[in-house]
């Protein structure tokens, strides 16, 4: 009997037989790559669940460090469009790890081979591990995860260099995602889905773990916090007006820094120079300026440092900027 070319192999009856065993077990909507059908016994890989790659925070949190990374790394001409593609071979990792701790990696420039890619992003994230461990970050990410591009590695990754070097931007919080987790028992693939949290609050992400008054009104009193907000319109209208100048919106109107250093001169009874700060400021280097002389300028009136940085005012963060305000009129409340 002879066997027509097309017919199917018993390998291929095999193989179906398995794919028909393993395929029921897979979430609905989960990409499986060959590869992953191909693993050792008792091995696993990790997957993004196709849902949580379009999850609207998740590409948030995705353009935010891009936009991040493409500002530190302006000087090299470097220009990053998406993290999986351009992060996995380590030259972006790098020259992003050199240019926020001031260190030069002893590494190859250019690495075209994917075992000397791998060399350089083991040599940049053993860099990493090492400053980071000791300050009790979780490592969760390897030199194979991010040389597969797997994007939750790269971004836990890219997240914890943010924290802990305090890059002045402003990550959404609560960003998390669904990963597939696939695994091999007995010949058998087996799936469950693991959460994994890539951001908390801007004060747990930033470091600043006390807690205070207004952490409170704004996880247990929200409808107490429009009074707080009326008050504080009160009190710096009542001075700013001096200017006839108004604010409508407190945290957007004190953003750039401009009516947070008028004020502080009105509180103080002075005229700040113009030449001081930047009376229409055009970029957020110039916005962190403002607000960050506004600062000095409380602590030469007697104030301690403010708990919130200035980058977090000039982006928009309302609880840092309440707690600046709030500052102010507990202290000069009663002046005229």
């Amino acid at each position: 009997m002879s066997t027509s070319e097309n017919a199917p192999t018993m390998s291929d009856l095999h193989e179906e037989g398995k794919n028909a065993i393993n395929t029921p077990m897979l979430p609905s909507g989960t990409e499986i790559h060959p590869e992953d059908t191909m693993l050792e016994e008792n091995a696993e890989r990790n997957m993004l669940d196709p849902t949580s790659r379009e999850n609207p925070k998740f590409k948030d949190l995705q353009r935010v460090l891009v936009d991040w990374i493409n500002n530190e790394l302006e000087e090299d001409r470097i220009i990053v469009k998406g993290l999986e593609e351009d992060c996995y071979d380590g030259q972006v990792l790098q020259k992003l790890f050199e240019k926020l701790s001031g260190r030069k990696l002893n590494v190859a420039e250019v690495t075209q081979s994917e075992i000397g890619q791998k060399q350089k992003l083991q040599t940049v994230l053993e860099a990493v591990n090492e400053l980071l461990r000791p300050h009790g970050w979780s490592i969760e990410w390897s030199v194979d995860s991010i040389h597969a591009k797997n994007l939750v590695a790269i971004v836990y990754l890219l997240v914890a260099l943010a924290m802990h070097y305090l890059a002045p931007i402003r990550l959404p919080e609560h960003v998390s995602v669904q990963v597939v987790v696939v695994k091999k028992r007995e010949g058998i693939l087996q799936t469950s889905h693991v959460t994994k949290e890539l951001t908390s609050t801007t004060e747990m992400m930033m470091g600043r773990f006390e807690r205070d008054a207004f952490d409170t009104l704004l996880d247990h009193a929200p409808d107490k916090l429009n009074v707080v907000k009326k008050s504080l319109v009160t009190f710096v209208n009542k001075h700013l007006n001096k200017l006839n100048l108004e604010v409508t919106e407190l945290e957007s109107q004190f953003a750039d820094g401009v009516y947070l250093v008028l004020l502080m001169g009105l509180l103080e009874n002075y005229f700040v120079p113009l030449y001081n700060f930047f009376l229409t400021p055009e970029n957020f280097e110039q916005k962190v300026h403002n607000v960050a002389f506004a600062f000095e300028l409380m602590q030469d009136g007697g104030l301690k440092k403010p708990k919130a940085r200035p980058e977090d005012v000039v982006n928009l963060n309302l609880k840092s900027t309440l707690r600046v305000l709030y500052n102010l009129f507990t202290n000069y409340k009663n002046s005229e």
